[in-house]
């Protein structure tokens, strides 16, 4: 993703990708096949209710975001939901920070 950046925070296993200095993904080395993604609260909801592979966020907060468990969902949906979690964080910062980017 464009100036997308990553770190590890929390420790040596949990990689965090950001933009703009906020998290929109958190990928847990230690346990390939999963990752958080940011979410709208009522998309959120509806995917989780709809696919097996989609869970509220674990260590995170439940209502803005989800654990993908991706072995088990279509790689295009897999790819939207990390497009659609990158664009809500892009979308959330502010104009300068966004101009800086650039």
């Amino acid at each position: 993703m464009p100036f997308a950046t990553e770190d590890f925070p929390f420790d040596e296993y949990v990689l965090a990708v950001r933009v703009g200095g906020k998290i929109f993904t958190l990928i847990p080395l230690n346990n390939p096949g999963r990752m958080n993604l940011k979410c709208d609260p009522e998309k959120a909801i509806e995917l989780r209710e709809k696919y097996e592979g989609i869970e509220p966020g674990y260590h995170m907060n439940k209502a803005t975001w989800n654990t993908v468990n991706f072995g088990q969902l279509p790689a295009s949906l897999v790819k939207q939901l990390i497009i659609d979690s990158y664009d809500l964080i892009l979308k959330s910062l502010t104009r300068k920070v966004r101009e800086n980017l650039s």
